[in-house]
């Protein structure tokens, strides 16, 4: 009989994570002098996007601006931070990527962490502290999976079967996903951990910091909002799947 691999995620996925490790791996080798200065050239720092005095003499200049909204997320502030946000992905990114693929599954990544730089620089326009973390993008990606995760056959009611299809049933509408009892506690349970973080963060072990939550519901409402236009390509991806399943079938039955 065919085991299943215990780490079974989509390449991209992995693929993520890696590049995440890397970084951080990377920024190791660095004086602590060249450290800070990578962090300030390239974390999210609000003064600067929004052109306070003296935020123009950062590294980077003007164009850390606009990349620093995304390469925050590339970085983190010590291991027990990558892990966290590492398993994050690994969770709720793998059913994203089964149903979206690769060029879809950046994509919303990417805007995730953009929508929690935004929604954190909304409520926080002059703060000069550094912001890092794939945080807002891994919540991004839980806002996407929740939309269509816990419905019946999907990812969840298929975790002992190793179903292909399963990521790509038809998603519910937002007013019916809202709806199911099971979404309502997960977001609840969510949203209750992110605030209790963010308020004594900075007294749990491994975080240096304070935790930037609204960051984290900028990326989540992201993912939850934006996957219809995400998702318009599925049923495609569905057909693919299915075609490929029944032509792996037709071959195993003939050569039987």
């Amino acid at each position: 009989m065919k085991r299943e691999p215990i780490l079974n995620i989509p390449t991209v996925t992995g693929l993520m994570i890696g590049g995440l490790v890397a970084v951080h791996l990377a920024r190791l080798v660095l004086s602590p002098e060249a450290d800070f200065k990578l962090i300030l050239g390239f974390s999210f720092i609000p003064a600067r996007t929004m052109g306070d005095a003296g935020a123009a003499l950062l590294p980077g200049g003007e164009a850390a601006r606009w990349w620093s909204l995304i390469t925050y997320a590339l970085l983190h502030g010590d291991a027990m931070h990558l892990t966290v946000n590492c398993l994050w992905i690994a969770a709720f990114g793998t059913p994203v990527a089964r149903r979206f693929g690769t060029a879809r599954f950046v994509a919303i990544a990417v805007l995730s962490a953009i929508a929690g730089a935004a929604l954190h620089l909304a409520i926080y326009p002059h703060d000069t502290v550094p912001v890092v973390g794939a945080s807002a993008a891994g919540s991004g990606l839980m806002g996407a999976a929740a939309r269509f995760v816990f419905a019946s056959e999907g990812p969840l009611d298929m975790l002992r079967r190793l179903d292909p299809l399963a990521p790509l049933r038809p998603a519910a509408p937002l007013g019916v996903v809202l709806r199911d009892r099971r979404v309502i506690a997960f977001t609840a349970i969510w949203l209750g951990l992110n605030v209790l973080f963010g308020l004594g963060g900075s007294l749990l072990p491994g975080i240096g910091g304070a935790i930037a939550w609204q960051a984290h519901i900028g990326g989540f409402l992201a993912g939850l909002l934006l996957f219809p236009f995400f998702d318009r390509g599925t049923a495609k991806r569905r057909e693919d799947v299915m075609r490929a399943l029944e032509e792996e079938a037709s071959y195993h039955n003939g050569s039987s």
